[in-house]
């Protein structure tokens, strides 16, 4: 018989705390009928539009149960991470990266976006819209693999993989089980995943967290504003225009957004991460 399941979140607190976040977002845009376009990550709304809060909401952001169900039950079975402090994991080593993985793997993303489009001329990319927490989930599986691959990764209680392949095992069942899943998403999770376990990325701690956290906050608050996506009314910003060029302030990024969100669909082309 298993542990209680108290006992389990009180060994888990940030998997557990990120699961309860998660799952509150979820039940709060199913109860407002929220789509992919108003909390997913596009290169269009990110890059041209300013929308640079959209790398957080879409990170903690899920439309479909069976992929909110998928994600959290792989997140579950890797809060392993928090109890393995005697290998240089454990909670705050968890907390520290769970930082990383969401910024870099969303930076990344829109990178290979503008790659796909600038390089290669795929329009598809400029406006598809990533949602997800699957770039950290994929993350974490590869930081495991690399740190202990003898470890398991259970999934809906009845599956269990090894580590050592479950990124990659795990990258196919998800196409399967949702055919939207991004392929993109999830490899950029592999690669923040492998650059931290192989210690191209390292060194951070509490004062370089906190700092990470309030550069993020700073950011999040003044893309809200200077999109209109919020109204905070003790935050003021002034444009900056050049009369020789075509407006392209708040009042033209609004009507745009408005316009092109009336012509697709709510719930239109996504890519699932």
């Amino acid at each position: 018989m298993g542990k209680p399941l108290i006992y389990e979140i009180l060994e888990k607190p940030a998997s557990s705390s990120v699961i309860g976040i998660c799952s509150l977002i979820w039940f709060f845009i199913q109860k407002r009928n929220i789509g992919y376009g108003d909390v997913g990550l596009s290169y269009e709304a990110a890059m041209e539009g300013g929308q640079y809060w959209r790398i957080i909401t879409s990170a903690f952001s899920h439309i479909s149960v069976v992929h909110l169900v998928f994600n959290m039950s792989a997140l579950w079975s890797l809060g392993a991470v928090e109890q393995l402090g005697q290998i240089g994991l454990g909670v705050e080593y968890y907390l520290h990266y769970t930082l990383v993985l969401v910024v870099l793997s969303g930076l990344l993303v829109l990178g290979f976006y503008h790659m796909m489009i600038q390089k290669f001329k795929v329009e598809y990319f400029r406006r598809v819209t990533a949602v997800g927490y699957s770039c950290v989930v994929f993350g974490w599986m590869t930081i495991l693999a690399a740190k202990q691959p003898s470890s398991k990764l259970n999934l809906f209680g009845v599956l269990s993989l090894p580590i050592s392949f479950a990124p990659f095992e795990s990258l196919i069942f998800t196409s399967i089980m949702v055919p939207q899943a991004s392929f993109i998403g999830h490899l950029s999770g592999i690669i923040v995943g492998y650059s931290i376990a192989w210690g191209l990325i390292h060194g951070m701690n509490n004062y370089w967290a906190i700092t990470m956290l309030g550069w993020i906050v700073l950011v999040f608050v003044l893309s809200l504003k200077r999109t209109g996506s919020m109204e905070l009314r003790f935050i003021e910003i002034e444009p900056v225009t050049d009369p020789s060029l075509p407006s392209v302030g708040v009042v033209a990024s609004r009507n745009g957004r408005t316009l092109q969100m009336d012509v697709l669909p709510r719930r239109g082309v996504a890519d699932i991460v």
